[in-house]
This record gives C-alpha cells, sequence and structure tokens, in this order.
C-alpha cells in the first residue's frame, strides 16, 4: 500500500484532461482524420464519427481510466490486479506501445526534418518532386532527427508526472490549439485561381468537407464508411495501448470523471474535425479535387508542401507555423505512449522511473534505427493480409494497430463487460458523488455492441471479412 500512496498523480483534473487530450491528438487526428473524411463522403463520415465518439469512443475511454484509476496500476499490471487469469492482456496492452513508440518517433523525426526546413527559410524546396522519397531512403539524416525526436519526448518522461507530462501538456496543449483554430481560419479566406482559370476558394473546400455526398452511396458504402469512422475514432482516442490506464492511475480519487472524460472527448473530436478544416479547404483551392486523393504521410510530406508553395511568399510562414503544430501533437503523443511502457516497468519490476525511462529510450531507439533502414538497406515490399504494401514500418504498423489494438479492446470488454462486471466500472466513476449520466448506454455498449463492432473490425484488417 505504500507504494500506491507515493505514486505520482496528477494536480488537478486540468493536468490531466490536457494530457490525455494530448496524447488523443496526434499524427492520426491531422493525416488521416482529413483524408477519411475527404474519401469518405465529407459529412457522412463527420456525422458517423461524432455518433460513435458519444457511444464507441466514450465506452472504450471511460472503461481504461476508471480501471487505471481504481487499480492505481499501468496496464502491464492492471489487469493482473482485476482479475488474475487475465494478467496476460495487460502484457499485449503494454506490448502495443513497444511496437508503435520506434516508428512514431522515426515519423516524429520527419515533422523535425520538415518544421527546421520551413523554419530556416527554405521551405520552396519541400514541395519539389521526390523531396521526401530522397530524405526518408538517405541513411543518416532520419536516423539524427529521430534520436532528436526521441530524446525530447525521454527528458519530458524523465521529469516525471507533474514537473515533465502534466508541465509540458499545460504549454503545449493551449499552444497547439491556438495554432489549429489559426490555420484553420486561414484555410477559409484563400482563393486561387489556377492556370486554366479555374478559381477555387477555401469556402468551397469547406463546404465539401461538411456537407454529405450521399450520390451513389450503397449499403456496402455506408459501412465501409462507419468502419472507417470506428477505425479512426479507435486509434485517435489512445484506447487499447495502455496509455489511458496509465494516465488514470495518476487521477486523483477526488477527480469527477464524468466531466473529465467528456472534455477530452471534446476536446479530441474538436481537433479532428479542425484538422480537416485546416488541410480539405487549402488542399481543394490548390490542388482541385484530385489533391484530397492523397493519405497518410503522402499527403501532410508531399501534397501540402505543395499548397504552401503556391500560397507565395506567406506559404512559408504558414508552412512553419503548420509544422510546429504538428509537431507539438506528435510530441504530445509519443509523451503518453513512452510513459504506458515506463510506467507498467515501474510497477512490475518496481525500478526508478530513471531507469525504465532509459531502458524503454534505448528498446525505442534500436526500434527506430531498423525502421529508419527498412527504407534503404532494409528495404524489401511485402503484401499485408489487408492488401496493402508494406515494409518495416508499415508491418509495426498493422502489428500493432490493426491486430493487437482491436484483441486488447475486445479483452478488455470481455473482462469488464461479463466478468468483473460492469458495475466495477460505474462503481469507480461515481465514487465521488457525481452522476453517470451514460450509465445505461454503457452497460449495453460494453457487453454487446463494442465487442460485436470491434470483432467486424479485426476481421476486416485481417482481410478475413471482405464483403464490406
Amino acid at each position: 500500500m505504500k507504494k500506491e500512496k507515493n505514486r505520482n498523480s496528477f494536480s488537478g483534473s486540468i493536468g490531466f484532461v490536457l494530457a490525455a487530450a494530448g496524447s488523443a491528438v496526434g499524427l492520426g487526428n491531422i493525416w488521416r482524420f482529413p483524408y477519411l473524411a475527404a474519401k469518405d463522403g465529407g459529412g457522412l463520415f463527420l456525422v458517423l464519427y461524432l455518433i460513435l465518439a458519444v457511444t464507441f469512443g466514450f465506452t472504450l475511454l471511460t472503461t481504461e481510466i476508471a480501471i487505471g484509476r481504481k487499480t492505481k496500476q499501468s496496464p502491464l499490471t492492471a489487469y493482473g490486479k482485476l482479475n488474475g487469469k487475465w494478467k496476460f492482456l495487460g502484457g499485449i496492452a503494454c506490448l502495443v506501445p513497444v511496437i508503435i513508440l520506434p516508428y512514431y518517433c522515426v515519423i516524429g523525426g520527419w515533422v523535425v526534418k520538415y518544421f527546421t526546413t520551413y523554419l530556416t527559410g527554405d521551405g520552396s524546396s519541400a514541395s519539389v518532386d521526390g523531396y521526401f522519397t530522397n530524405y526518408i531512403t538517405e541513411e543518416k539524416q532520419p536516423i539524427i532527427q529521430m534520436v532528436v525526436f526521441l530524446l525530447i519526448v525521454s527528458f519530458i518522461i524523465f521529469r516525471g508526472v507533474n514537473k515533465g507530462i502534466e508541465s509540458f501538456s499545460k504549454i503545449l496543449m493551449p499552444a497547439l490549439l491556438l495554432l489549429v483554430v489559426g490555420i484553420s481560419v486561414f484555410a477559409l479566406t484563400i482563393h486561387h485561381t489556377d492556370s486554366s482559370g479555374v478559381s477555387r476558394t477555401g469556402l468551397e473546400g469547406f463546404l465539401i468537407y461538411i456537407i454529405p455526398d450521399l450520390e451513389g452511396l450503397t449499403v456496402k458504402g455506408f459501412f465501409t464508411v462507419l468502419l472507417d469512422a470506428m477505425g479512426q475514432l479507435f486509434f485517435s482516442l489512445s484506447v487499447a495501448m495502455g496509455i489511458m490506464i496509465a494516465y488514470g492511475s495518476y487521477v486523483r480519487d477526488d477527480a469527477n470523471l464524468v466531466k473529465s472524460i467528456n472534455q477530452i472527448e471534446i476536446f479530441d473530436t474538436l481537433v479532428a474535425f479542425l484538422a480537416g478544416v485546416m488541410i480539405i479547404p487549402a488542399v481543394y483551392t490548390f490542388m482541385g479535387r484530385e489533391g484530397m486523393a492523397a493519405s497518410g504521410p503522402s499527403l501532410m510530406f508531399v501534397s501540402l508542401p505543395k499548397v504552401f508553395a503556391s500560397m507565395g511568399k506567406i506559404g512559408g510562414v504558414v508552412g512553419c507555423l503548420f509544422f510546429v503544430m504538428v509537431l507539438f501533437a506528435a510530441l504530445t503523443s509519443a509523451v503518453s505512449v513512452m510513459e504506458a511502457v515506463v510506467s507498467s516497468f515501474m510497477d512490475q519490476f518496481h525500478m526508478s522511473r530513471a531507469k525504465a525511462t532509459v531502458i524503454e529510450t534505448i528498446i525505442a531507439l534500436a526500434g527506430g534505427v531498423v525502421v529508419c533502414l527498412g527504407y534503404n538497406k532494409w528495404f524489401f515490399d511485402i503484401v499485408l493480409p489487408n492488401g496493402a504494401h508494406a515494409q518495416i514500418l508499415d508491418i509495426m504498423d498493422y502489428i500493432s494497430n490493426n491486430c493487437l489494438m482491436p484483441l486488447v479492446a475486445i479483452g478488455t470488454c470481455i473482462l469488464i463487460g461479463w466478468i468483473a462486471k460492469p458495475s466495477v466500472i460505474i462503481g469507480e466513476v461515481e465514487k465521488t458523488g457525481s452522476k453517470f449520466g451514460r450509465k445505461g448506454l454503457y452497460i449495453v455498449m460494453v457487453k454487446f455492441v463494442v465487442p460485436v463492432l470491434l470483432v467486424i473490425l479485426l476481421l476486416k484488417s485481417l482481410g478475413v471479412l471482405t464483403i464490406i
């Protein structure tokens, strides 16, 4: 018991909400959400995402945060404390961030590269065809930038919950939100006339983004949009990777969990929506509907630099602000991923934070180097079960995001819904006297709806379910 009493905690609900929201607001919001929204009929995707956020996302988020606070343990040990036979689930939940952190730091290094490029006034070079490919296939530079990003993350974790994670989140999250809002407003005001005389505006792109496009929509198409929205929300909220359990373990017993969870949901959904407002109108204005088809790294590191270059002199400033915003988002998410592992090492092996941080930094460094070399010396191309072509980074992403995370979430729903019972979570949420307004919804979702949806999502990811 002494160990639990001495466990660090967030100084207040604001620190917890900003840290948790910072984890949720990551690269997935910025490069995946706009692409999916553009691909899936704009407003239809937004409506389904919002419905899922207050049902599906709310259920998983509430469950993990409550597990963390109730057990006062990290993901590796929390499940075993709830039920000894389910300790294995903690091992899988801890393995997810171990796999994710190395390649996330590599992508963070790419962001560092682009930020410094725009900061030094050389942003126009980033818009040249082949710039991104030439950069990631270099042997040394991506590794150096990955190390820089990783060391920043490690330093924050080394400083602990209050002086590190909480202090860092209280500075970066308000700054990130200001940048997101500012760039979004700017994106709505731009206009451009191309060489063929076609004029487009940011406002037109915004309407494409928010107005549902139901033309030619089939039942199969609807379920595709539904699963895309669910998959995005699943990854966006940082559930099933141990993060919210770790952060929940630092929440004080007198904190109002209902209020905090609502604030995290709102913050994450708002930033995800604004990410679309930042990107879709700008890409549409300068590149038309064809440009909106770009996804993943190609959207952020290839298409957007071309958009910034088309803006003229102001493009360099906008590009610099955009990539500093992306850097903030990447850092807050990477910090949460590392903390899930470090806290697990501390709880399981009773080691100091400093030692746990050094060990995880070495693991992430080794993995990051392997990922970087996967674009040059160790390059290969295989086809994954879902039909996507892949090399090392894609394989690690597929294993963690498409396989292990759904398994962790399904296992969590079975444990809470049918073995430990939903009353365990409800009791934890209500123990401060706060009313659990969506209690009935929570019980139905955690026992029936969420696990069924997750099984469908997993089968689709594994390439077993092809009719949707």
